[in-house]
């Protein structure tokens, strides 16, 4: 099934691509308008309305791609049987096995669920960080 959303995914992002430069380098509509006051050389304002040119239609067949694409992968990924090594319930049906187990970092003789000490305070250091001196200067820092 893996192979199946591998291979909708490339034609998704090849018929994306496909339609991002279908779409760059139409001509629009718009440009027609400076045309159409003068020069005669369009029938109407903005062109004639039903023609359709091969721009368009791949444009139009690449959406269309596309959205197939998205549909299917949307499927795939919803439909539980699709994942590998999942049994069909969700996160929280699942028994909590790793919840129950004893920490790894323990103490040995301290008590279940006791925060260590750091390994500074054990050998006497301070935790703390310490203190930026003052500037020589003597200008009080902000």
């Amino acid at each position: 099934m893996q192979i199946w959303m591998t291979l909708i995914l490339a034609v998704q992002m090849l018929s994306a691509l496909a339609m991002i430069g279908l779409v760059l380098i139409q001509h629009g509509k718009g440009a027609d308008m400076g045309a159409s006051f003068g020069s005669g050389a369009s029938g109407s304002l903005f062109g004639a309305s039903g023609s359709a040119n091969f721009l368009s239609r791949s444009t139009a067949a690449c959406a269309t791609v596309f959205f197939v694409c998205t549909l299917a992968l949307a499927y795939l990924g919803s439909n539980p049987g699709a994942r590998a090594g999942n049994s069909g319930g969700s996160v929280l049906d699942r028994p909590a096995a790793a919840a129950s187990a004893a920490p790894v970092d323990t103490i040995p003789g301290a008590a279940p669920g006791a925060i260590p000490a750091p390994a500074a305070a054990a050998s006497g250091a301070s935790a703390a960080p310490a203190a930026p001196a003052p500037a020589a200067s003597g200008a009080i820092p902000k």
